[in-house]
């Protein structure tokens, strides 16, 4: 049989390919796949319809009206695709912002047949649906054992933790926010892996999609962590808009902000992102809420406690 010749057009897929061991068999990535860094040498097979500078409230418009035509927010390199010859193309059909989607894919493989490849589409709302995707993967690439293996090393090092946050002496409150503007809490896997670190999640609900919510909601919460991790956002972009929150007059009144308790975290390269980097996401939920327990390393990389006045 021969190799495999392999299109990722997700970034979280591609982080389960190199990890399942096929990234020498490679031939193409999407315009967002960065991750181990040496896949950004493959040739990039889709763009963004949209311009992805400027302020979350400006990209949010630009997103919405798109899809209210019903257009993809991405566009898939039919040509490349077919120059490349794949014999398996990964996508997913979660969510129409954050990826490729199916629709996509399939609209460019219409237009060409030669290599006939097989379109594996990932739908990861949960944890458990993680898993699931990376068995989906590996069985795919005709290596379900690899795929059982990664899985189970994964939640391993999950369980691991968890066990031991629920040593912890508190289990704070936590509000995490996905969007800044407008504001959205964050749903999928992270109310599970806030629960697994030791907190109790606000908003958002397990295996949904990320919520909607109002500054009204966030203040009347009043957690006792308040986590910052927008999609696609790095700890540097996310700073640019911290002030659309603290420059409210109520902010200084929050348990957290009063505790120094307000997190930013690098939403693009861990939270966001529904594939092996999950176990570090935990990781570095774990650190903020109870260093007493763990210290992994990841803050100034991975994560920052928000000064007050920012």
């Amino acid at each position: 049989m021969p190799e495999p010749r392999i299109i990722s057009l997700i970034a979280s897929a591609t982080e389960i390919v190199c990890a399942l061991g096929f990234e020498s068999q490679m031939v193409g990535r999407s315009h967002e796949c960065d991750f181990p860094a040496s896949v950004k040498c493959l040739p990039v097979c889709t763009s963004p319809k949209f311009q992805v500078e400027g302020l979350s409230y400006e990209i949010d418009q630009r997103v919405k009206a798109i899809l209210q035509e019903a257009l993809s927010v991405y566009r898939v390199d039919a040509e490349l695709l077919e120059r490349l010859q794949p014999t398996h193309i990964i996508t997913q059909s979660q969510c129409e912002v954050c990826a490729v989607s199916l629709k996509d894919v399939e609209e460019a493989v219409c237009q060409f047949t030669s290599s006939r490849p097989v379109i594996v589409s990932l739908e990861p709302n949960a944890l458990a649906d993680v898993w699931s995707d990376i068995r989906r993967v590996a069985a795919a690439l005709n290596a379900p054992e690899r795929g059982e293996e990664l899985v189970t090393s994964l939640r391993k090092r999950m369980d691991k933790i968890a066990a031991k946050a629920q040593t912890a002496t508190s289990r704070p409150t936590v509000a995490c926010v996905e969007w800044i503007d407008p504001l959205m809490a964050a749903g999928n896997w992270m109310p599970e892996l806030v629960e697994m670190a030791g907190g109790v999640n606000l908003f958002g609900e397990v295996g949904r999609h990320s919520p909607w919510m109002s500054w009204e909601d966030l203040a009347a919460a009043n957690a006792d962590v308040i986590f910052i991790s927008p999609c696609g956002f790095d700890i540097a972009r996310t700073l640019e808009e911290t002030h659309l929150l603290t420059g409210r007059p109520e902010w200084k009144t929050l348990k957290a902000v009063r505790d120094a308790r307000v997190f930013v975290a690098d939403g693009n390269q861990y939270f966001n992102r529904p594939g092996p980097r999950l176990v570090e996401s935990l990781e570095i939920l774990a650190e903020l809420l109870h260093p007493e327990l763990f210290h992994f390393g990841y803050e100034t990389e991975g994560w920052i406690r928000l000064a007050p006045r920012e």
